[in-house]
């Protein structure tokens, strides 16, 4: 088990165990190999919200607002548009060939996503934050569960996610409990 995800699991542990996923089929469908340390993620928690706020994306999930593959559908071309339109696009996503994947969302709107940049392995992809609404954009050099699990510990903040994260109090609760 990856570190941060035995820290996570200790500061909000699991609500059940969830279905196991078929991660050909689900990386088929996104177009390339995912990070283990988010499919290990998705292993002890499936989809679901933390801290009343923070929605982790899952393959497959029931509630389409919440499904991996769906919250990517054409994603990266609406942001292609807009930057074209004149929205200024981040420093990060400037080198030919790098492109972002959603992976998270919160209550507000904001995205979480990981960064690809050309030849880059998936467990070395980082997380980039866009503000929901917005051309802000903020950069974090760490993978999606150290990401979340530094979110919900209060080691790490972000300008653009709400500020009542991390809540004094954490939950996880499934996307399944709220079809």
């Amino acid at each position: 088990m990856d570190a941060f995800l035995a820290e996570l699991t200790r500061l909000v542990p699991p609500a059940a165990t969830p279905a196991a996923k078929d991660w050909t089929s689900v990386e088929n469908d996104i177009g390339t190999v995912l990070p283990r340390d988010y499919k290990e993620l998705i292993g002890a928690y499936g989809g679901g919200r933390f801290d009343f706020h923070l929605w982790l994306l899952e393959p497959g999930c029931e509630n389409r607002f919440y499904d991996l593959s769906v919250a990517n559908d054409g994603r990266m071309d609406d942001f292609e548009d807009l930057w074209d339109l004149g929205e200024e696009k981040p420093g990060e996503l400037e080198e030919e060939g790098s492109r972002i994947i959603a992976w998270g969302t919160t209550d507000n709107g904001e995205g979480l996503y990981w960064l690809i940049r050309p030849g880059q392995e998936p467990d070395a992809w980082t997380v980039m934050v866009n503000e929901a609404r917005g051309p802000r954009w903020e950069h974090f050099a760490v993978t999606c569960t150290n990401f979340l699990a530094s979110l919900l510990a209060g080691s790490v903040r972000s300008d653009i996610l709400a500020s009542r994260l991390p809540a004094p109090e954490h939950e996880f609760r499934p996307s399944g409990t709220f079809l």
